[in-house]
Parts: structure tokens; C-alpha cells; sequence
């Protein structure tokens, strides 16, 4: 039989990201020691209070198909958490709670694109933009930054990219791949830049906005006041609460999106899952600081990894501000032969980590950038110094 998927599914490129953990799980499974550092997945246990919270919601008898757009409770929580965070003033109309932030990212791609609009993505960007974006006929256009100007768009690249054919641009801070943090001057200057085009809406993806090792204030784009009727926030909990697995992620937006969103999603899913939303309710009211000892953790490993790698000839790494990944230059290997193989580019050069280091990385064609590759640092300093001497060992 003829294959008879549709073109759309047929020309979708996989989550690198996904992928090379598929590949990592297979060669472990034929017996390979692999040490993963491709996912961004915490390795901590979720926090006891938020646990309890699900707990009590299933003592409670929570077990019914939840509101589309989410429980009230949790709507104004995150209301309230918005306001305290981020200093953005939202009502329950502007708030959709979706199955984690890769759903509200894509609602959106469906509600505001229509065929040919562009949407600007500086690049690195985290891995399933451009793929969402085109997923609904959208253009991405990708913005080219560098390790030399720590990963950031400027005013000027985002002045230059600007089309009468731009719809949206997609962005997030603290950055995945880079660690890279938007500061409030930065975004003011992007948002001057955007004042000369109110028809452009903002997508902000703030989802690892409390992993921040404080050398850059956290700042949202939807906080300034003439921005505010034209930004998407996009949050979760699956990075700074360690409840990747609980898929709850949402977004403050203008009314007509999120009603749209809302509309979109009524067909698709539905409500997100009744307990979890519960425990989030709890994980967002309490104080960020009782997640702190992870942020603390993450700070410590950064400075491992970056220790170790900067000891290596042909990495060239920048210090990234927030997430927990490193995001360096390896562009001194193409070109090279290594043991037999020869490096072209960051995919090549990532698929011989894995097969002569057994560690997990992911390559940095996946995100629009192919000088460098991702290491992700969301494990134990165990885990991290092997990994890196088994790297420096190939290398």
C-alpha cells in the first residue's frame, strides 16, 4: 500500500531533542553506558507541598473533565502570579491552561497565522518553533545571532527581518538553548523597534523565567504598557517546579486570543488534567523561594560544566544567565577528522559524542543555529563530570 499520510505530516522534521533521547534509550538498551545530557528535564523530584496538593484534589474526588480554558482557582492564580512576578495585570478572560507550554505555543501558531505570514525567530530558538510555525503555514524567518553577542537579537536585526508580510515574533528568555536573559532595556529597545508595527504580536516564552542566576532581573515583555494589548505570555510549571511529566503550562494574552485559544483547543483536547491543575494552584500561590534550592543547585552545576568545558580545546563557551543549559561554539572541530570521523558540522559532531563519548547531546541545527551544540546540565555533578571527561577523552 501507497503511503497515504498527509504532506503536512510527511515533511514535519522530529524534536531533535526527542530524537537523539530515543537514540540514547536504544543504545542503553543494546548495553551502552550513554549519559544523557540532551533533555532539559530537572532530575529532581517534584516539591512535597505540590504533591500533597494532588494528593488532597484525588481525596477530594477531583476526577471530571476540567473547563477548557482551565479552573477558575487556577486562573486566578495565575493571575495572581503574573501580578507578583511579572507585574502584568490580567482578568479570567485573558488566561488559557493548556497540556503544557508546547500546547499553548502551538494554539497560537493555529489562532494568528494564516498561509504566508512570517513570524520572526531569533536564533538559537528553543527546537519546536520554526516546525509549530510552519505546522500552521507560517514563514519562520530566522534572525542569526552569535556567541559573541551572548545569543541576542538587536534592534536593529529585529528592524531588518520586519516584512509587511510579519505577523508574530517568538522568543524566549531565560533562553533554550542559551541560557541568554533578555534584560528590561534590552526589550524596551526591541519594543521601540515594534512600535512603528502595531500589527506584529509578541509571543514572550518566560518558562524558565525562575531559573535565573541573578545577574540579569527577569523582565516580560508584556509588562510595558504599550505592549501589553499585543504580547502572549507563555509559562509553565514542568522547568522551575520539576513537573515535566504534570504537562500544565499556560498563557496571558489580549481577550480575543485566548478566546480563540480557548475555542481551538475545545476541539483538539479539551481541559487539561484535573489533578495536576490542582497542584499547580498550590506550586504557583506559595513563594518562589521555596523552589530555590534547585535554582541554587543549577548555579552550582553551571559552574562545573563550564569549568570543564572551558578546559577543552575547541569548545567556546559564554556563561549563560538562566536555564540549565550550556550552549557552546564548537565550530573548531568541522573541518577536522576524529578518530576515523569526520566533523562537517554540529550534527556530525553531536552523533560522535554519542557513538564515541556515549553521552547525549543535541546539535545546534535543531535550533537555527549550526556553530554550536546543546549540553543540557539537569543532572548530577556525577553524571556531569563524566560525561565531560569522556568528551575531552574523544576529542
Amino acid at each position: 500500500m501507497s503511503n497515504q499520510l498527509s504532506d503536512r505530516i510527511n515533511s514535519l522534521t522530529p524534536s531533535a531533542t526527542l530524537e537523539m533521547a530515543a537514540k540514547a534509550r536504544e543504545l542503553r538498551a543494546s548495553g551502552k553506558d550513554i549519559i544523557g545530557l540532551s533533555l532539559g528535564e530537572p532530575d529532581f523530584k517534584t516539591p512535597d507541598y505540590i504533591k500533597d496538593a494532588a494528593i488532597e484534589a484525588i481525596n477530594q474526588g477531583y476526577n471530571s473533565y476540567t473547563p477548557v480554558d482551565g479552573y477558575v482557582e487556577l486562573k486566578n492564580a495565575i493571575i495572581t502570579k503574573f501580578k507578583r512576578d511579572n507585574n502584568i495585570t490580567y482578568d479570567p478572560s485573558q488566561i488559557v491552561v493548556s497540556t503544557g507550554a508546547k500546547q499553548a505555543l502551538y494554539n497560537l501558531a493555529q489562532v494568528c497565522l494564516n498561509k504566508g505570514d512570517e513570524v520572526i525567530l531569533p536564533c538559537p530558538y528553543w527546537v519546536s518553533y520554526s516546525d509549530i510555525v510552519k505546522l500552521a503555514d507560517g514563514v519562520p524567518v530566522e534572525v542569526a545571532t552569535s556567541i559573541d553577542t551572548d545569543f541576542k537579537m538587536t534592534p536593529e536585526q529585529l528592524e531588518a527581518a520586519i516584512t509587511p508580510k510579519t505577523k508574530m515574533l517568538w522568543y524566549s528568555s531565560p533562553c533554550n538553548p542559551s541560557g541568554s536573559i533578555y534584560s528590561k532595556k534590552e526589550l524596551r529597545a526591541l519594543a521601540d523597534v515594534l512600535q512603528k508595527y502595531p500589527q506584529i504580536i509578541v509571543v514572550s516564552d518566560e518558562i524558565y523565567e525562575h531559573i535565573n542566576y541573578g545577574v540579569t532581573e527577569h523582565a516580560s515583555m508584556g509588562a510595558f504598557e504599550d505592549m501589553a494589548d499585543r504580547t502572549v505570555t507563555v509559562n509553565g510549571v514542568a522547568k522551575a517546579f520539576a513537573m515535566t511529566g504534570w504537562r500544565i503550562g499556560y498563557i496571558g494574552a489580549p481577550t480575543y486570543i485566548a478566546r480563540a485559544c480557548n475555542k481551538l483547543q475545545g476541539q483538539v483536547t479539551s481541559g487539561a488534567n484535573c489533578i495536576a491543575q490542582r497542584a499547580v494552584i498550590t506550586a504557583l500561590l506559595e513563594s518562589p523561594t521555596r523552589i530555590k534550592y534547585m535554582v541554587d543547585e543549577f548555579k552550582e552545576r553551571r559552574k562545573l560544566i563550564l569549568g570543564l568545558l572551558n578546559d577543552i580545546e575547541g569548545f567556546k563557551c559564554n556563561e549563560p544567565e538562566g536555564a540549565f543549559y550550556v550552549y557552546p561554539d564548537v565550530t573548531h572541530f568541522f573541518g577536522k577528522t576524529l578518530n576515523g570521523t569526520t566533523i562537517n558540522n554540529a550534527s556530525d559532531f553531536a552523533m560522535y559524542l554519542l557513538e564515541k563519548a556515549n553521552v547525549a547531546t543535541v546539535t545546534g541545527d535543531a535550533f537555527g543555529n549550526g556553530n554550536c551544540i546543546r549540553i543540557s546540565y539537569a543532572a548530577s555533578e556525577k553524571e556531569i563530570k563524566e560525561a565531560i571527561s569522556r568528551i575531552k577523552a574523544v576529542v
